[in-house]
């Protein structure tokens, strides 16, 4: 089983444990890696929600991206920036849409979660107010690789490509 828990990407000069925006957290964060300018990967191992990215957002006055990588196998993806507000989206929608608590209620994926295409322009609309050109096509690319398969690599490696590929955090 792979890694569970949440992974928090963001940009600030202070570590992001430290700036009040991820209550749920408490002093669970931990620092994965980081990168000039301020970026940071921080992990959070459980499955307690750590804060919004909204919040992170608004305190950093940078983007911001949570992945909720439950075992390796799916992952929920949250993001936000200062200025065009939050999305959510979620790579190897299959293995989402089986994992307990996303179909509740008579609920689909589609209910939470739009397409991949729809999903890839969206973040890269969002990108481009941020100043990074990103390709729709290449977000939609990660977005509908499945884990399950294995040659795509696990929910957390299909996360980790997002900040990359949005010009959040070059990991």
């Amino acid at each position: 089983m792979g890694y569970w828990g949440y992974l928090v990407v963001g940009r600030a000069e202070r570590p992001l444990a430290g700036l009040g925006a991820l209550p749920g957290a408490g002093d669970g964060l931990t620092p994965r890696t980081s990168a000039p300018g301020g970026r940071q990967l921080w992990g959070y191992p459980g499955e307690t929600g750590v804060g919004t990215m909204n919040d992170l957002a608004g305190r950093t006055g940078a983007p911001a991206l949570l992945g909720y990588v439950m075992g390796g196998a799916c992952a929920i993806v949250e993001a936000a920036a200062p200025e065009s507000g939050a999305w959510t989206t979620c790579p190897g929608r299959g293995t989402t849409a089986g994992h307990p608590g996303v179909t509740d209620g008579g609920l689909t994926l589609e209910d939470h979660f739009p397409e991949p295409s729809d999903a890839g322009e969206r973040a890269a609309a969002r990108a481009a107010g941020a100043g990074h050109a990103v390709r729709a096509a290449d977000l939609a690319e990660i977005l509908t690789a499945d884990p399950a398969r294995g040659a795509a690599g696990d929910a957390e490696d299909l996360f980790l490509r997002l900040p990359d590929r949005l010009g959040v955090v070059p990991l």
